[in-house]
């Protein structure tokens, strides 16, 4: 069955999702990257629109101005780890729900998650398009100065997705976790090969 998640997001809807779990968005998504985490943590200004219960989407979207308003061209997602610095004191400024972007965040950001009852979720790379499609409406537009990419878009999605939770509310972090596995399996290969190198140059 599709898990499907719906802003205003309650606490209740996420508190029970684990990493490796597919979910979709329906409702309020906002794109927000460097220049928006810095504007609220460094000057502390926060946008006209909310942001408690509802999702952030790290993108740099394509917007075509249309007659009456604006058109969603593709919004594929941008690296998450750069906003690492900021998304733990973010989460707990503005109350947001959902961080979705490309690729994990760190150690900082699941603490984060814990701490406000959020989770962070990967948005599969090359679907910007795709992406696009399940925007049904740009609904308005803050901080234009930060030019299209950074600019801060106010949009309606329905069934975003799929996304993949990578850091859930209990502040496991599926990326880390996978990372820490290979190190390990890492190690234990090069311990094989340095083994069978030794034995090979003790025979010959």
């Amino acid at each position: 069955m599709k898990k499907v998640i719906h802003t205003p997001i309650q606490d209740e809807e996420i508190k029970d999702l684990r990493v490796g779990d597919i979910i979709y968005l329906t409702g309020t998504l906002v794109t927000c990257r460097d220049d928006g985490h810095r504007r609220v943590i460094e000057e502390g200004v926060m946008p006209e629109l909310p942001l408690d219960r509802i999702a952030i989407l790290h993108a740099g979207p394509i917007v075509q101005e249309v007659e009456g308003g604006w058109k969603m061209i593709s919004v594929g997602p941008t690296t998450s780890m750069r906003m690492e610095r900021y998304e733990k004191e973010f989460l707990e400024k503005t109350g947001v729900k959902l961080v979705i972007g490309k690729g994990g965040m760190g150690n900082k950001t699941a603490q984060g998650c814990k701490e406000s009852v959020a989770i962070h979720a990967i948005f599969p790379g090359g679907c910007a398009v795709i992406a696009a499609e399940q925007v049904e409406e740009i609904e308005g537009l803050e901080w234009p100065e930060f030019g299209m990419p950074e600019a801060f878009w106010i949009l309606r999605v329905k069934e975003f997705g799929p996304l993949i939770v990578s850091i859930d509310t209990e502040g496991n972090n599926f990326i880390e976790e996978k990372k820490n596995t290979f190190r390990e399996r890492q190690k234990e290969e090069s311990a094989k090969v340095e083994k069978f190198v030794a034995s090979f140059m003790q025979s010959h």
